[in-house]
């Protein structure tokens, strides 16, 4: 597991050039974050549990971590494995009667699984190294502040801020769009 980073949640975003979904996971102690494309249907389930929308009946993931509770397996953990010709690969690991298990899968069901059972997310350092974005510094630094200093209404600076933070995946997402055109994105 030394090869694992922890990563987290950073945003559910949907692509202006073609309406698909994307998480973006950001390492905890390092500014890069590693963008994943996900199906509509998984991107709702991982909002609603980020959002902790309460649901009348369980949706799948809410069924798949109620098995584990019913047959006494608990989930340590899930995991980003490998990237292969573009697609995303994930594991979910778990203990059931003593014995630790791998359950491959694809890693949106498995970061829906995870806020679900409130277990960490982990990503591959190999994955992290090949896939992952770093936002550039000296982007940020060339913007001239909107505000005179000391003049920013309470709140605003950490939206301006956190606008400025993600500008990097607007840039992705377009310069993906050009480079690749309409053919098929990573899938998860």
């Amino acid at each position: 597991m030394s090869d694992m980073v922890e990563v987290v949640i950073d945003s559910v975003r949907v692509s202006l050039m073609s309406s698909q979904r994307v998480v973006v996971l950001r390492q905890t102690d390092v500014e890069r974050y590693l963008p994943i494309w996900v199906g509509p249907f998984e991107a709702e389930s991982i909002t609603v549990a980020l959002q902790e929308v309460e649901i009348s009946r369980p949706m799948t993931h809410d069924l798949l971590k109620n098995l584990f509770t019913l047959l006494n397996g608990k989930i340590l953990r899930v995991e980003v494995v490998a990237l292969k010709e573009d697609t995303y690969f994930g594991n979910i690991v778990a203990e059931a009667d003593g014995k630790e298990i791998n359950i491959d899968c694809r890693p949106s069901d498995a970061i829906a699984i995870a806020l679900r059972a409130h277990v960490p997310i982990l990503a591959s350092q190999v994955v992290m190294d090949e896939a992952a974005i770093v936002p550039d510094r000296n982007m940020q630094d060339d913007e001239p502040p909107s505000e005179p200093a000391g003049m920013t209404p309470p709140g605003k600076e950490a939206a301006l801020e956190e606008e400025k933070r993600l500008d990097v995946f607007e840039d992705f997402l377009k310069k993906l769009g050009k480079e690749k055109g309409d053919e098929e994105k990573p899938k998860s």
